[in-house]
């Protein structure tokens, strides 16, 4: 069995060809989304975080309306760049949102990846410490952020204070018992992916990763979740960890899937470059006949090591449409390939 959720970067523009013309129509229409693929039988509804860009940002409101709609489903972000966050704030959010929800929040966190700005953390009001750099900044945040997520008290409390205080040193409130397990870091690296299991995260793992054997990228991200894995129990864990993999994949079952997806061509990996230094692979998309896509999908080594399998989906092409390219996967696809 395996989890398959969406992922939505949630983009909108004022553009008569968009069904998300405005913010609101993509937060509403997120919504609406992450209950229609509940009923559909899906397991998650993802969300992407981009500040600066006309897609979604402020992830908790979001989070916390899905899940004051929905009752299963897992609710998710992939990722949050954690050089903007204030950790202990985001945690209150965090907290909030997942006792909403029912304890259902599974929220991947990052050190960021190339924005809109230049630097656009220090908007944020964030500058990183002496001899650190911006991701140094962002990983710094999020074992900030994973300390207070344990519950643990550690401000002094007021001797006069104007509620009655427990007793002990004080944490934030409120406080979701179990979130800290649900937290997921969306690595690009190998040495990101062994990072993030030394400190007991998931791992989440996109479309994109560092270029670091030239190898295919399917190939590259299995060996990338194998050393994740084995780091986690060289760390000496007592859970089982999850790992994610996203992917662009449609299945051709009507006229306006061929229309919108079929181009005929054969897909295949890309190479760029995502800074001045770091060499990136990009991995393929896959849209045909569902019969074809089952045996492409079976080939996909990565897919084949991760539990959860996030379908990116064109959420500018409405919430219908959508409902309906998640479905194909869930009836068509994952039945023959085991998934369901």
């Amino acid at each position: 069995m395996k989890k398959i959720g969406f992922l939505s970067f949630g983009h909108w523009t004022p553009s008569p060809q968009s069904q998300t013309r405005s913010a609101g129509d993509t937060l509403l229409q997120s919504i609406d989304l992450a209950v229609a693929a509940e009923e559909l039988g899906a397991d998650g509804a993802y969300f992407r975080v981009h500040h600066f860009a006309r897609q979604l940002a402020s992830p908790f409101p979001l989070l916390a309306a899905v899940g004051a709609r929905t009752k299963k489903i897992e609710i998710g972000t992939a990722v949050i760049d954690m050089r903007y966050e204030n950790p202990l704030y985001m945690a209150e959010d965090a907290g909030s949102a997942d006792l909403i929800a029912g304890g259902r929040l599974q929220l991947g966190i990052s050190r960021g990846s190339p924005e809109q700005v230049i630097d656009g953390w220090r908007y944020f009001g964030f500058q990183p410490q002496e001899g650190m750099s911006d991701a140094d900044m962002g990983r710094r945040h999020a074992e900030v952020f994973l300390d207070i997520l344990k519950g643990e008290g550690f401000a002094e409390p007021n001797p006069r204070p104007m509620f009655p205080n427990p007793p002990g040193l004080l944490r934030l409130e409120p406080h979701s018992e179990g979130l800290r397990e649900r937290i997921w870091w969306g690595a690009s690296s190998n040495a990101t992916a062994v990072w993030a299991a030394q400190r007991g995260m998931n791992l989440q793992s996109s479309t994109l990763k560092d270029d670091e054997t030239g190898e295919p990228f399917h190939v590259q991200q299995a060996a990338q979740i194998r050393a994740y894995r084995e780091a986690w129990k060289e760390a000496g864990h007592t859970r089982t960890p999850r790992v994610s993999v996203s992917r662009s994949i449609f299945a051709l079952v009507d006229d306006r899937d061929r229309a919108y997806f079929g181009r005929g061509g054969k897909e295949q990996d890309s190479i760029g470059f995502i800074d001045d230094k770091t060499r990136a692979i990009f991995g393929r998309s896959y849209a045909d006949e569902p019969d074809k896509l089952i045996t492409q999908l079976a080939a996909d080594e990565a897919i084949q090591e991760a539990d959860t399998l996030l379908l990116t989906v064109p959420n500018q092409l409405g919430v219908e449409y959508n409902a309906h390219v998640i479905e194909a996967i869930l009836k068509h696809v994952a039945p023959a390939l085991g998934w369901r």
